[in-house]
């Protein structure tokens, strides 16, 4: 069941730990002993596709962590396209925090925090909210287990959070530290932190995380094509011939 990646899967997913008597919890409430989950999604690629994950949280009545990205050639997210899906993910109940690219800086302690500081704020200009929580963005092997805050914030790789819970991830579209439902922390009733990439769970089943890349490149094209023929004139002109042929 839980290698169903689609929406109807994903709320699957959530169903079955609930009815194993989970409670979706934030960072600051997660007590390692409880049945206690944290859902935590790193944007690393879309917001758009995030919506519909958020969406399906509010009707389970459940929050989660969403951590976005400030440097990456994926998406802008003081775009209008990218802060209304921002402002819909946290109109929906959730919490917004920083995906923060850790790779030049990671071992340097104190560019690292200036580095989570500085992007903090970016964030926070873009959401028009304070930013509590970070998550690294495929951290170095000496972030994970990082007992230090950022900026003065949590972060998602604190031993309290990635060593005394359970941890599990879809990186690269499966899981790959095993079923969430059979993890031992699950089977002993745990906490349990959940990491979930939203670009791997979309409406209808796809075979294979390369496909649902290959759908996620075309809609990024259409994307540009639309607006380059919005405000370029020639472009414009050229896409109206095309489609008129």
């Amino acid at each position: 069941m839980a290698d169903d990646f689609t929406h109807a899967g994903y709320r699957a997913l959530l169903a079955a730990l609930q009815d194993r008597d989970y409670e979706a919890v934030g960072y600051d409430e997660a007590l390692p002993e409880a049945r206690h989950l944290i859902l935590r999604h790193d944007l690393d690629m879309s917001l758009q596709a995030a919506e519909p994950i958020a969406e399906i949280e509010h009707e389970l009545g459940v929050r989660a962590h969403y951590f976005v990205l400030v440097r990456t050639e994926m998406y802008n997210p003081f775009s209008a396209r990218a802060r209304a899906s921002l402002e819909k993910i946290s109109g929906l109940g959730h919490a917004i925090g920083l995906h923060l690219d850790a790779s030049l800086c990671a071992n340097d302690p104190t560019a690292l925090d200036e580095a989570a500081e500085r992007e903090c704020r970016v964030l926070e200009d873009a959401t028009r909210a304070p930013v509590r929580f970070i998550s690294f963005h495929r951290p170095a092997e000496a972030l994970l287990g990082y007992d230090k805050p950022l900026a003065g914030r949590r972060h998602a790789y604190e031993p309290r959070f990635f060593e005394a819970m359970g941890y599990v991830s879809d990186s690269r579209g499966g899981w790959h530290h095993g079923d969430p439902l059979d993890h031992d922390a699950v089977q002993e009733g745990r906490a349990l932190q959940l990491l979930t990439h939203p670009i791997w769970w979309p409406g209808e089943a796809i075979d294979g995380p390369v496909m649902k890349l290959d759908r996620f490149v075309s809609e990024r094209h259409d994307l540009l094509r639309r607006e380059l023929a919005a405000n370029c004139e020639p472009y414009r002109a050229a896409l109206a011939q095309d489609i008129d042929q």
